[in-house]
């Protein structure tokens, strides 16, 4: 029975919740934050007191750090050597904290992320700025508590004679919470404190007057004021922290970056070999080596160019892609009154004063108790020896010490302090010298309690004394400040040339949408046969490329994929290419009518889409510049069961001709179609009777005089001069291209406006195609029905026309090819 007592009975859920509960309480409180007086975690607190108490001091030699570690674990701080040892390493590294609080010979380490030698190798000591956390901590200035075996005494807080919080900054993770508190300039955060003493009520504008933002050991440059001012007012905040890069000229007319500062705790070797990488895979155009050229006179990175190199590009691509440009995010958590707060730069400041209000006021207590006790003494023995013959008979006719001391109280009014002063006094302090020395002392005590008291009852002596001794702190310790400010986040546009390699390409597109880029060489050493293809798909367009350039593709339903052609997949002439669906999600009745080339989106350019329910839409071509490549985007909003039948780009000045499934065809102006936004839905084109739909929309320049070819569903093609029409205006109903029959009249499938040169391919329900010269055709009038080209009754009905796509330079003559 007394075993079974020995267990109790809990839910695991409750076991767990408390558990864990503590160890939250003691992570949070005893390990990962600061805290807010002394601005140190307490391994950090530690770790300088063990030193201060063995006399590690800046003014003597160094000591071995191993020595160190053993004295902090054995008194202090029960964890792992590990631990202690590399937190007395990080306080040591120039890269890591702005003022260095323990000194270090030997490897501490690197930028690189090199690890620091064991401790058996290396030495340390305080550094001189450490001695000033630790002043007068002799005096009872902080509170202490036991130690974890209750062996020796450890203080909660260190003095802390000037803001190290803000001055060295502090980061961690706990449980549910972290800190990034960034480093200051001791200067500015002393100049900011007594701004504070002397306005308590100053607002963070006016603190930013002293205290400009940030100030890293690795210096660098800030930008963005909003988000220093907004971290200091709300305790987070994100501001652009980037490495300082010059470019500069070498011989042979290149150019290289030279980078001499990093930003704040990123690696260095990491970085370079992110910058290498980027050559190598070639993600980056115009790098031709990255060297490491940093020695013991400082931080270099050579970036060598290639000639005629986009230096700033380059620059530029660095800051967005690699650890050159950061974002570096204020989260300022510290522990305040036991408790972890999210903490504004006024409440560190005035939890400083505090902090430095309660540590002078109880210094001065300290002082003023020794002073008075001193002073009590002093009286003792000036008294003494004005009667010191009877003292000395005193002395000489007691028993013993003990007795000595009780007959001086009995006959001459000594206190006990004073009687142990006067026996213990030595034989040589009885000179006739003495008197004056004692006198001396005692007027000094009598200024010193006089000081003291004074500065205990008024608030404004204890505020002259704190600043007083930043000031001190302040010129002792000053240095310039190594982080640049500025106020705006600059944006970083990376040109197109600075990571893609300029080659000519040729881009095909299927109307399925299967598209490629096939480099010159492949398509020639094919002559261009042999395309793979799927069947029932045909190509409909094939241009000659840069990969600089954009291809537009327009689908049936409406929308646009915008594909760089650096994006599109490389693949031989004779495989087949890739579907869009693996980069963009197409509807399962989705298909392209129209694929355009642009190298620049130009303002003078639009795009005329027309649509089987008789709409026409302009919109500027500028309109369609993307910045998003990874889904389609809306081309033209349409209305119900309404679909795209062309696309076409022109320069403002066309002609239009539309044809209806009725074989009616309708010229007008493009004047008559007003530019409208990108998502409009157009306006009425043609007038279409029931049953009826367009079958296409075309453009051209009426000067280049082209015949008009017409294709039926039951296979008659048909060439018409364009004079058989008259330009007229916008959603007339238009005029009739053939004769009409009563019984099973000819519908129209497509129609063309063609050159003399082009083709015509036709194909019918049963897949069966013929390829037609439209110059084999006479011109007819608007009367005839044509000639037939194919016998349906074997072949099936006439589904689809197109013109045989050609091999398109479309860039060749950029300025002779407006219409």
């Amino acid at each position: 029975m007394a075993e079974a007592e020995k267990y109790l009975d809990l839910p695991l859920e409750e076991v767990l919740g408390d558990r864990f509960g503590r160890y939250s309480k003691y992570i949070i409180q005893e390990r990962a934050l600061p805290d807010i007086r002394d601005g140190l975690k307490p391994v950090q607190r530690r770790i300088l007191f063990a030193m201060h108490q063995e006399k590690n001091t800046h003014d003597k030699a160094y000591r071995k750090s191993a020595k160190t570690v053993g004295t902090v674990i054995g008194n202090y701080h029960p964890h792992g050597d590990t631990s202690v040892y590399d937190a007395m390493v990080r306080l040591s590294q120039t890269w890591k904290v702005r003022k260095t609080l323990v000194e270090m010979h030997g490897n501490n380490g690197s930028v690189d992320g090199d690890p620091p030698a064991a401790m058996r190798y290396t030495e340390a000591r305080l550094s001189s700025i450490s001695s000033e956390l630790l002043r007068d901590i002799e005096k009872e200035t902080v509170e202490f508590i036991p130690n974890f075996d209750d062996t020796i005494q450890e203080p909660t807080v260190l003095p802390a004679k000037f803001p190290n919080l803000l001055v060295n900054g502090s980061t961690g993770i706990s449980a549910g919470y972290a800190t990034e508190i960034p480093p200051h300039n001791i200067g500015e955060v002393i100049d900011a404190v007594i701004m504070k003493i002397d306005k308590p009520a100053a607002t963070v504008p006016e603190l930013m007057t002293k205290i400009l933002g940030p100030d890293f050991s690795t210096g660098g440059t800030i930008q963005g004021i909003d988000g220093i001012r907004k971290a200091y007012e709300s305790g987070k905040g994100k501001i652009v922290l980037r490495g300082r890069a010059e470019i500069q000229q070498v011989r042979g007319g290149r150019e290289q970056i030279v980078i001499d500062e990093i930003p704040f705790e990123v690696n260095k070797a990491s970085m370079v070999k992110r910058m290498d990488e980027l050559r190598i895979d070639r993600k980056v155009e115009g790098i031709s080596e990255v060297r490491d050229e940093t020695d013991r006179t400082g931080l270099r990175v050579v970036i060598e160019l290639k000639k005629d190199a986009n230096s700033e590009g380059v620059l530029n691509y660095l800051y967005k892609h690699t650890d050159l440009q950061i974002s570096y995010n204020f989260n300022m958590v510290a522990i305040h009154e036991r408790t972890p707060k999210l903490l504004s730069l006024p409440m560190i400041l005035d939890a400083y004063i505090q902090h430095q209000r309660d540590v002078v006021t109880r210094q001065a207590k300290y002082d003023l108790n020794k002073a008075r006790k001193r002073a009590h003494i002093v009286e003792g023995l000036i008294k003494a020896i004005s009667i010191l013959d009877e003292v000395i008979a005193t002395i000489r006719g007691s028993k013993d010490k003990q007795d000595a001391k009780q007959q001086l109280i009995a006959q001459y009014d000594f206190t006990e302090e004073q009687s142990e002063a006067i026996v213990t006094l030595q034989l040589y302090r009885l000179t006739n010298t003495d008197i004056t020395l004692l006198q001396k002392e005692a007027d000094e005590l009598k200024k010193q309690i006089d000081d003291l008291e004074k500065l205990l009852n008024s608030e404004n002596e204890l505020m002259k004394v704190i600043k007083a001794d930043l000031r001190s702190m302040k010129k002792q310790y000053n240095d310039d400040r190594q982080t640049k400010i500025e106020d705006k986040v600059e944006e970083l546009k990376v040109d197109l040339e600075v990571t893609v390699a300029s080659e000519d390409v040729l881009v095909s597109v299927t109307k399925d949408g299967y598209v490629k880029r096939t480099s010159l060489r492949s398509y020639a050493a094919s002559n261009g046969e042999d395309l793979a293809i799927k069947d029932r798909d045909h190509i409909l367009r094939l241009f000659e490329m840069n990969t600089k350039d954009t291809v537009l593709l327009f689908t049936n339903l409406g929308k646009y994929l915008y594909l760089p052609v650096h994006k599109l997949p490389d693949i031989r002439w004779k495989d087949l290419g890739q579907h869009v669906a693996n980069i963009v999600q197409l509807e399962k009745e989705e298909f392209f009518v129209e694929a355009l080339p642009i190298r620049e989106f130009e303002d003078d350019q639009f795009l005329l889409f027309f649509t089987k329910n008789g709409m026409v839409k302009k919109s500027e071509l500028s309109l369609y510049k993307a910045q998003r490549h990874s889904k389609s985007l809306v081309a033209i909003n349409l209305k119900g069961d309404d679909e795209v039948v062309d696309v076409h780009r022109t320069y403002g000045n066309s002609s239009i001709f539309m044809a209806s499934s009725k074989a009616y065809g309708l010229w007008y102006h493009e004047d008559e179609v007003k530019p409208v936004g990108q998502r409009a839905a157009g306006v009425k084109a043609i007038t279409l009777k029931e049953g009826e739909a367009v079958v296409s929309g075309q453009v051209f320049d009426p000067a280049k005089d082209p015949s008009i070819l017409i294709t039926t569903h039951r296979a008659a093609v048909k060439r018409m001069r364009l004079k058989e029409f008259e330009a007229t205006s916008r959603a007339k109903r238009g005029v009739v291209m053939l004769r009409e029959l009563k019984s099973n009249p000819h519908k129209l499938i497509d129609l063309h406006l063609v050159q003399s040169d082009e083709q015509v391919i036709i194909k019918s329900a049963g897949d069966k195609t013929i390829t037609v010269r439209p110059m084999d055709f006479k011109a007819n009038d608007r009367y005839s029905n044509g000639s037939y080209v194919m016998d349906t009754e074997q072949s099936g009905e006439v589904t689809e026309a197109w013109v045989k796509p050609q091999y398109e330079k479309p860039f060749e003559h950029l300025n002779e090819n407006k219409d």
